[in-house]
């Protein structure tokens, strides 16, 4: 009988491990995606984290699901973006922007937060140190040292005699004065006067770029800033109407008509994101993985805009350029 009893126990146990491992292999990995815009816009810009995840094995329908929730541009949207995306309780969310995940740490202290961030983790308060982050938030940011100098030398060969930069800066950014310091600091070092101009809100953009114009200002540093980027299609439009010519620090600002575009590499800094991300999906705490920083420089050219503005890019800017849109 305890031998009849045992193949059965047996037969049954054959019968429900096969099916919980089949559960457990079916069950699929949730991620709550955060965009500062709109997907129409932001989804493109961040295909290269898409693309890592699904050479890693993450096939959208398959084994995870991703659920895009939208920032509109609107500094307003920002706190419930986070708490929507935090009471859906996923298994991993997305940040797309510094602001963003700072927003979403805020809300939860136990779902994995992986960002991609323009500005340094550490001097905005996200985490504690970028080897021992500390809490549930990790990622990879954009910082490269000296960059602001580069972009300010690159302008210089647009335009040989220029005495004068504008730089438009959010007061609402998290690193806001570590970014004007930085800043001034580079002008000095290239012998540039640096015209700041800050704002609060979107809708003093706009007249900010007309203010510069009249000031004989004929090109514009853009920082990082949640708002901007997000509204980046407009704030380009409200400079060509003032022909004045922009400079960014990510790509994305140059595919949309800013003039150049000079910074870490965004694609390599979403990759390492989605390496992060994969680790935690895996198992391993937040906590317990390095914040990477991006190491690849990315300098872009809009000749479009070069032509509507009727400056000419050099060949000495053209030859180090790792794209040009034509």
């Amino acid at each position: 009988m305890a031998t009849r009893r045992t193949l059965l126990g047996a037969l049954v146990a054959g019968l429900v491990v096969p099916r919980l491992a089949y559960a457990q292999a079916a069950r699929m990995a949730s991620v709550v995606v955060l965009y500062a815009g709109e997907s129409e816009d932001d989804e493109p810009a961040t295909r290269s984290f898409f693309d890592e995840m699904r050479r890693l094995g993450w096939v959208e329908g398959t084994n995870i699901t991703y659920e895009r929730l939208e920032g509109r541009g609107e500094r307003a949207y920002v706190e419930g973006l986070a708490r929507s995306a935090a009471g859906r309780i996923p298994d991993l969310i997305y940040a797309t922007t510094t602001s963003i995940a700072l927003a979403v740490v805020k809300q939860t202290a136990s779902i994995p937060v992986v960002f991609t961030s323009a500005a340094d983790p550490v001097a905005t308060g996200l985490v504690a140190s970028l080897v021992r982050p500390g809490g549930n938030a990790t990622g990879a940011f954009q910082g490269l040292q000296d960059a602001e100098q580069t972009r300010f030398e690159l302008i210089r060969e647009v335009y040989p005699g220029l005495k004068r930069f504008g730089l438009l800066l959010d007061r609402r950014s998290p690193d806001s004065s570590q970014q004007e310091t930085t800043h001034q600091a580079a002008a000095r070092r290239v012998g540039l006067d640096l015209m700041t101009m800050k704002f609060t809100n979107f809708e003093a953009v706009a007249k900010i770029f007309g203010n510069l114009r009249r000031a004989g200002i004929v090109a514009v540093g853009l920082t990082a800033s949640y708002t901007l980027i997000a509204r980046r299609r407009e704030v380009v439009e409200a400079a060509l109407r003032n022909r004045l010519a922009l400079i960014g620090h990510r790509s994305e600002w140059a595919e949309v008509g800013a003039l150049m575009t000079y910074g870490a590499e965004v694609a390599d800094a979403q990759r390492r994101s989605a390496r992060i991300a994969n680790r935690i999906l895996k198992g391993v705490k937040p906590a317990a993985i390095p914040v990477e920083r991006a190491t690849k420089t990315e300098l872009v050219v809009n000749q479009r805009t070069a032509k509507a503005l009727g400056v000419a890019i050099p060949d000495s800017v053209l030859r180090r350029a790792d794209r040009v849109i034509e």
